[in-house]
């Protein structure tokens, strides 16, 4: 399940956060909204759960991530640079 470069669209990907998680994990895959379920260590308040999804992110990609929307929701876009 960590491969998630083959659903990667158009430098962009979609996910779903769980902040105040044990660890900091993929959870598995939502076929219905096509996105990603990401469980984050972090709390949302102060954006400390975008920095930890995004950390995580670009580290298991290797790559730059930033949100594209939804960064104040469950819910996120991320593009891949």
């Amino acid at each position: 399940m960590n491969d998630i470069s083959k659903y990667i669209k158009n430098n962009k990907i979609s996910v779903i956060v769980k902040p105040n998680s044990r660890k900091t994990e993929i959870l598995g895959f939502n076929d219905e909204k096509n996105a990603f379920k990401v469980a984050i260590s972090e709390p949302a308040e102060n954006n400390k759960a975008n920095k930890e999804l995004i950390r995580f992110i670009s580290k298991l990609l290797k790559r730059k991530v930033l949100i594209e929307k939804g960064e104040k929701s469950m819910e996120k876009v991320l593009r891949i640079y």
